[in-house]
């Protein structure tokens, strides 16, 4: 009994936290910042908070997915915008796209 209810309870978190890593589908048709819908990079943290950090961790540093803190000493910005693009490791691609892709990638080439 006590098996059972083990599995169950793992079970249901994998799903919760694989759930999470999605983020919001809904995110791509909001308006991303105050000038017409176009991602700026103020905005990119408030689109890597909805769509990454339940990975990334709030401050970058990691969880479920890889600390990209300094993600930006690794990759430039075409290489990152390709890793959301895409996908890599256990990350699904196209968690963001569009503007709000790019100045998400913007916004952690500038991390070292």
């Amino acid at each position: 009994m006590k098996r059972k209810l083990l599995g169950l309870v793992l079970g249901t978190s994998l799903v919760f936290t694989l759930a999470a890593c999605g983020g919001d589908d809904n995110a791509a048709d909001e308006p991303a910042g105050d000038n017409g819908g176009t991602a700026t990079t103020a905005s990119a943290d408030k689109i890597f908070q909805q769509n990454c950090a339940a990975c990334h961790g709030q401050d970058l540093t990691g969880g479920a997915g890889p600390d990209i803190s300094k993600v930006g000493s690794k990759y430039d910005q075409e290489k990152i915008a390709s890793i959301i693009e895409n996908g890599q490791g256990g990350m699904r691609g196209g968690i963001i796209q569009g503007e709000e892709k790019d100045a998400v990638a913007a916004w952690l080439s500038e991390k070292k």
